[in-house]
């Protein structure tokens, strides 16, 4: 089994998990509070930035053009087509994409992307991989799973964002990371292997997390007057 395979069994209670949480499910029966898909979309507008940060990070840590060329893509791909989704919700939630763009990250977002960031400047190529990993295979299931369930058709209020996160869609980079970390792992010491399904099972719990952040519309415990 490869190393990737072994990370997807490991995490599957948690990818179970995500596939029945209400957001998702929400997306399936097309039918979510405005205030959820705001909050979402202003989170992961953030998470995103953080994201491409750390995808230079990675482009810093490689050693060959193969991968910076794979990591260069994936900054193209947030700037120029992860839009897409951001705008079905904004459409639904009838909001201008605009308006919810540079907000403060929530407690959840804070942490997952400041996880992230931890493993990227203090680990190796393979374990910043392995971090990032969840987000888009996460995405890439339950695209699978509610297109092949709802089956939806373009009158659907999320044809739009199950259609581009399914696979066959837009998203694509799960594959490549996938057979790059399985090269690298073959490398690595049982040590680093550790360290590595320790940063993708706490991605995939914080994947888990934002969802949750989201449909609550997570704020600071104490807010303040401004």
């Amino acid at each position: 089994m490869s190393f990737s395979k072994e990370l997807r069994q490991a995490a599957n209670p948690i990818f179970e998990a995500i596939l029945s949480h209400p957001f998702v499910e929400g997306i399936g029966k097309g039918h979510l509070p405005a205030e959820s898909l705001i909050h979402y979309v202003k989170q992961d507008f953030e998470y995103l930035n953080t994201f491409m940060q750390i995808y230079g990070i990675a482009i810093s840590r490689s050693t060959n053009r193969e991968d910076i060329a794979m990591f260069s893509e994936q900054i193209s791909f947030v700037l120029h087509s992860e839009v897409h989704p951001h705008n079905n919700f904004c459409q639904v939630a009838n909001v201008r994409y605009e308006e919810l763009q540079y907000e403060p990250l929530a407690p959840t977002a804070h942490h997952y992307t400041r996880h992230m960031i931890d493993v990227a400047n203090k680990g190796t190529l393979a374990e910043i991989l392995a971090v990032l990993l969840p987000c888009p295979w996460t995405y890439q299931v339950i695209g699978d799973y509610l297109y092949d369930k709802i089956k939806p058709d373009k009158a659907h209020r999320f044809y739009d964002w199950i259609t581009f996160y399914r696979s066959g869609g837009e998203m694509r980079v799960t594959d490549q990371f996938c057979a790059r970390l399985d090269e690298l792992a073959l490398l690595a010491s049982e040590q680093e292997k550790e360290r590595m399904k320790d940063h993708f099972i706490k991605s995939c719990q914080l994947e888990y997390a934002f969802w949750e952040m989201a449909y609550t519309v997570e704020k600071w415990p104490v807010q303040l007057i401004r």
